[in-house]
């Protein structure tokens, strides 16, 4: 009993280093660039590590109760799948940065200048002068502001986001940390209550991550305007980076797109 508590204890701090991976890092750092509550910022954190585990879970029970065996090409897509996710939050944080300094640096014109500025997310920049002018759009004419409108009445839209995101990485992991479970719990019920406890461990590290990651863009946003619109293009430049790195590696390197795939679940 001793030892099997043990086991459990372990699986928790396993699963809070299992949140400081390289790759849900950088994801969570996508989405906690833009916001400007600490206590937002955990709740994301919280959501991720809800979706990642119920993939591990999910999965990780399949294989361990059913023997289920992931054949390479399918592992490979499930690894692949958090790249191209990777290159999605980061074109999606781009497309904003871009259009914020493109609306800084644009030459100013005889009387009228280009004005960069925000409904929610989405930023963007018109033309426009000094004396009344007339905004150009309504409010609520922007994309964001129609999802706000189609998905906030109902609370799902920032829930939604960070729990896909985390589902998707768990899809990557799953197999990996159930193969890691069967090799020292051999007893399906408890190997499954280990996956529970290891996914509360992800959550309690996502959680405590995405809080440290949202200090300096919320105390930047105000403060250093430039210094926060930085952070976010870094972040998404690091995203879409560390994204093609996976497809390349998923896609060429393990032969994903080739005949004779080979993938080892880590």
């Amino acid at each position: 009993m001793v030892t099997l508590l043990s086991i459990l204890v372990l699986g928790f701090f396993l699963g809070m280093r299992h949140a400081t991976d390289p790759d849900h890092v950088i994801a969570v750092t996508t989405i906690v660039s833009r916001q400007r509550s600490i206590r937002n910022a955990a709740l994301i954190g919280i959501l991720w590590g809800i979706g990642h585990t119920i993939t591990i879970f999910a999965v990780g029970s399949a294989i361990i109760l059913f023997s289920l065996v992931i054949p390479p090409r399918v592992g490979l897509t499930m690894e692949l799948s958090v790249g191209l996710m990777l290159i999605l939050l980061g074109v999606l944080n781009l497309s904003g940065m871009m259009r914020w300094i493109s609306g800084a640096v644009a030459a100013p014109g005889a009387g009228h200048h280009s004005h960069a500025h925000s409904h929610g997310d989405y930023v963007h920049d018109h033309s426009h002068g000094h004396g009344l002018e007339k905004h150009g759009h309504s409010e609520n004419a922007t994309p964001v502001s129609w999802m706000d409108r189609t998905f906030g009445t109902l609370g799902l839209y920032q829930i939604l986001r960070p729990l896909a995101v985390g589902i998707v990485h768990g899809l990557a992991g799953s197999a990996a940390v159930a193969l890691l479970v069967l090799t020292t719990i051999r007893v399906p019920l408890w190997a499954a209550c280990y996956l529970l406890v290891f996914g509360v461990g992800t959550i309690a590290g996502m959680m405590l991550i995405t809080t440290a990651i949202a200090v300096p863009f919320r105390y930047s946003a105000d403060r250093f305007v430039r210094f926060n619109r930085s952070l976010g293009l870094i972040s998404g430049l690091v995203s879409v980076g560390f994204g093609i790195f996976i497809v390349y590696e998923m896609g060429f390197a393990n032969g994903l797109f080739t005949r004779n795939p080979t993938w080892s679940p880590r």
